[in-house]
């Protein structure tokens, strides 16, 4: 049957195609999945219109159970699917007018079917009452509530609640109804009266109750009634109703009992359940103008059953975590979020709750299990984002919260915990001593007692490598937050730490307790120790000395190893050696800001040592990426800290870096030289002019090797060099510097312009593209008046103006794009750039020959130079979008 037969606009073939499909439906012998599959797609052929009755009744008057229960589920995927294409508009409004056809012709036939079937087969068919309980739950949000929620069809569903098989559907169904939008006067009056059944029938003394499986379906259920009630009172109080309002805030308050035995329960599915609840009952606490004796106790058993929830369980494995553990995690940042409302709710009384525990706890936390002393840590280390404090500022401001926190904080750092031998509460600690960094400002005796603890067996030094990797970045804050306190432990830290420094191949089978990552938090350290100390500058680059001295005379031997090794393997061992040691060096240069800190410090002649010894690195044709990789970010830093005295170092490390280059070489190299550029200019202009063309010749020998037409690494590869090219040429022309390219000779110029040009126009990247027309802009800018670069007027002609309108038309220009609007934007600064240097010389040329060779219309010529010469820009850039618009094809 055609498409024009199946709308119905053939009453015959309409008759037809009844008859046949019936006759069809008869002699199907299909599976469930098949017998969906046709249902749905009659749907969407025959639902817009009176087809629906032989969709929906005369399907129902076969009554087949399986195949109706399948029907329904058919249209449940219809109703899901509209919301999972509606950006399609053509569907969405189609099934739109579907639902909208349901509802006039079908939906209380469909309701009458349902209630039958639960009735009928509630006893005799649970499978089929369980789909039919389902289907109820998928129509319920957009049917009209009353066909459902009267006392006929919710006295059988709750009915279905004492029924074992059926009561978790019976409980989702319910969870619907009441989650259904309606008037906030009557949705409280459903919820009571739902409420008030289930309470007589016994299900809210859910601790005789052992399904754990039906309690996580009904604290879902007292969840959406308790969230139901709160967002009717919300209406309620915005809409003046104090009497209602009164009504519905005593309903959830009857609620509160129920919340709290199922927030504690020991299923954490049931209790994360009912946090949404218990989260909107404390919102609203906050609302209102003051609290009741039993709202206030109310808040403290929340709060006792957060503290309780938060505690692991014994079998919590913290050295590998799996899917159990990251489960339990992810349930107490829900635990957190309750705390901070808690915290928004009643500071004080939070405030007291985690005292008293914390306390109790660790008056005897010797003999304590650990998650009881994991926790009463926890809670403390919580209090900070809990109640926070500007800066950290927790010991000052508010006298009464500044004391409870500094009398805990006290009481953790002598208690002796730290003692505690299990890696949570170890971690605890630590996290907790950084967290409020200013007790020690404020009692500065307990720096020694916290460091010990850093640097021995409980931190550094710890069995599990989990905490003695988190302890190193910790110790790093702790010691950047401290360093004023820090002057009377600096070199006894740095004996301690000696050990850790250790620079040693994995190939050596020498097993070092921090990992390559973790020691450069330990040099950051030494780092930070040296420069912020009160030493006179010769102790403190005596000991930055003594710091990298090891590290530079491990490196000159590693490399010569490396120069000498056959073994793959040992090769990239040693690689990564060396690596690690340019890497620990850079790392100690972060507590330096700028160069005038290396000179007072006197360590300029240290670091300059450092560049002397691990430049030879990049002339090693072995392991050359990791090597080179290395030495480029030492330089990075080496800018900063020593300035213009790294620039004998900069000719010498960029011959080694363009040799014998692939395309991520280069792309790495190209930011250390706009680095320099743009922070030296004209210092560094005589090594640009000499570097400038091999490293252009550089970049175009990569781009031109041949790839596999199907090497999407290869291409991306060679489009982030493209990239990379350009905005090299852009930091040039940038930073002032023009005269760099314009002093490489007229065919290496013209070369580069070329490419210029070629970026704007043939590559569909309108990163690129965006680059490419800042330079010409600025070009233009330079170059392009009457004193400017000889032959370059000609080049404004022949090339970038045709730029400007070739890249725009290109079918790959899309307009609908951010970034290409970024570009299309540039390419406007340009046009208008040339305007302003050559004057009505140019709107001439652009109404006399070049727009009319394009064949544009007079009148749009016309349009177009008077926008051109508009003094605002912006009107421009905005016109030439318009302007492409209508004249791409």
């Amino acid at each position: 049957m055609d498409e024009q037969a199946l709308l119905g606009l053939n009453p015959n073939a309409d008759a037809s195609f009844r008859q046949r499909a019936l006759a069809y439906f008869e002699q199907l012998k299909v599976s469930q999945n098949g017998w969906q599959v046709c249902a749905e797609a009659l749907a969407r052929g025959v639902y817009s219109d009176d087809h629906v009755k032989f969709f929906c009744i005369q399907v129902l008057e076969h009554q087949i159970k399986f195949r109706y229960a399948t029907l329904t589920g058919a249209q449940h995927q219809l109703i899901r699917q509209t919301m999972m294409t509606w950006l399609q508009a053509q569907e969405c409004r189609r099934n739109t007018l579907i639902k909208d056809a349901m509802r006039e012709q079908c939906i209380p036939n469909l309701v009458e079917s349902w209630y039958q079937i639960l009735h009928t087969y509630q006893e005799t068919n649970s499978e089929l009452t369980c789909q039919c309980l389902e289907v109820v739950g998928a129509f319920v949000s957009w049917i009209d509530l009353n066909l459902i929620a009267n006392d006929r069809f919710v006295n059988l569903l709750l009915s279905h609640m004492s029924v074992e098989v059926l009561r978790e559907e019976a409980c989702d169904c319910l969870f619907e109804i009441v989650n259904k939008g309606m008037d906030p006067i009557d949705k409280t009056k459903l919820v009571e009266s739902l409420c008030q059944v289930l309470l007589a029938s016994g299900f809210f003394n859910t601790e005789q109750e052992d399904d754990v499986d039906f309690l996580a379906r009904f604290s879902k259920l007292v969840n959406g009634m308790g969230q139901a009630l709160i967002t009717s009172w919300s209406k309620l109080v915005k809409a003046g109703d104090v009497k209602n309002s009164q009504v519905t805030l005593q309903a959830v308050e009857a609620k509160v009992p129920l919340l709290l035995k199922l927030l504690v329960h020991e299923d954490d599915d049931i209790s994360s359940n009912i946090i949404g609840f218990c989260y909107d009952y404390l919102h609203m606490l906050k609302q209102l103008p003051a609290l009741t004796e039993q709202q206030k106790a109310n808040i403290e058993a929340i709060m006792h059953a957060v503290i309780k929830k938060l505690t692991y369980d014994e079998e919590f494995n913290f050295e590998n975590e799996g899917e159990d553990e990251a489960m339990f995690l992810e349930y107490r940042k829900h635990l957190k979020l309750l705390l901070d409302r808690l915290a928004q709710v009643s500071p004080e009384l939070l405030l007291a709750a985690v005292q008293r525990v914390f306390n109790a706890t660790l008056e005897n936390w010797q003999n304590t299990r650990f998650m009881e002393v994991e926790v009463a840590l926890r809670l403390l280390f919580m209090l900070g984002e809990a109640i926070p404090a500007s800066h950290g500022a927790h010991f000052s401001g508010d006298s009464a919260k500044a004391s409870v926190l500094q009398e805990m904080m006290h009481t953790l750092v002598t208690s002796g915990v730290s003692q505690y031998q299990h890696t949570s509460v170890t971690l605890e600690f630590f996290e907790i001593v950084v967290r409020y960094e200013k007790f020690f400002a404020v009692e500065p005796q307990h720096i020694p007692t916290v460091l010990m603890a850093f640097l021995d067996h409980r931190g550094l030094r710890n069995s599990s490598p989990k905490v003695r990797s988190r302890t190193a970045y910790l110790l790093s804050r702790f010691i950047k937050s401290l360093s004023k306190h820090m002057n009377l432990y600096i070199e006894d830290i740095l004996n301690r730490i000696q050990d850790l420094l250790v620079l040693s191949p994995s190939e050596n089978g020498f097993q070092t307790l921090l990992s390559s990552d973790d020691q450069l938090f330990i040099y950051e350290t030494a780092g930070v120790l040296i420069v912020n100390s009160e030493y006179p500058a010769e102790r403190k680059q005596a000991l930055m000395r003594d710091l990298l001295t090891p590290l530079m005379e491990k490196f000159k031997v590693f490399l010569e190893k490396l120069l000498t090794e056959q073994d793959g393997e040992r090769q990239a061992a040693l690689a990564d050696c060396l690596n690690h040691a340019v890497g620990f060096a850079s790392r100690t240069s972060k507590a330096f800001s700028n160069k005038q800190t290396v000179k007072q410090c006197g360590c300029s002649e240290v670091y300059r040592d450092c560049l002397q010894t691990f430049l030879p690195a990049l002339s090693c044709a072995l392991q050359k990426e990791i090597l080179r990789s290395g030495v480029r970010t030492f330089l990075h830093r080496m800018i900063i800290c020593l300035e213009e005295e790294v620039l004998p170092f900069i000719p010498t490390a960029s011959e080694h870096m363009l040799k014998d280059c692939e395309a991520k070489d280069l792309q790495e190299f190209i930011p250390l030289i706009n680095q320099i550029t743009a922070k030296f200019k004209t210092q560094i202009s005589p090594f640009l002019q000499q570097i400038f063309m091999p490293l252009v010749q550089a970049i175009f020998e990569v781009l031109s090797r041949p790839a596999e037409e199907n090497d999407q690494t290869a291409a991306l590869e060679n489009q982030m060099l493209r990239r990379s090219y350009f905005a090299f040429l852009q930091t040039v022309t940038g930073s002032g510097m023009s005269e760099v390219i314009a002093n490489q000779g007229v065919q290496n110029v013209e070369h580069v312009l070329f490419t210029v040009i070629q970026g704007a126009v043939e590559f569909p990247d309108p990163i690129a593209q965006k680059t490419c027309f800042i330079i010409l802009s600025k070009l233009v800018e330079l170059w392009g008046g009457k004193d400017g670069l000889l032959g370059f007027e000609d080049f404004i002609y022949k090339h970038i103006v045709p730029a400007c309108f070739l890249a725009p038309l290109k079918p790959t220009f899309d307009l609908a794009d951010a970034q290409t609007v970024l570009a299309l934007s540039e390419c406007a600064v340009t046009l208008k750039t040339i305007h302003l240097k050559r004057g009505p010389e140019f709107i001439q040329y652009l109404q006399q020959e070049y727009l009319q060779s394009l064949q544009v219309a007079p009148e749009i010529i016309q349009e177009f130079c008077q926008a051109l010469q508009q003094a605002d820009g912006k009107i421009f850039k905005n016109y030439l979008k318009v302007f492409f618009q209508r004249a791409k094809p």
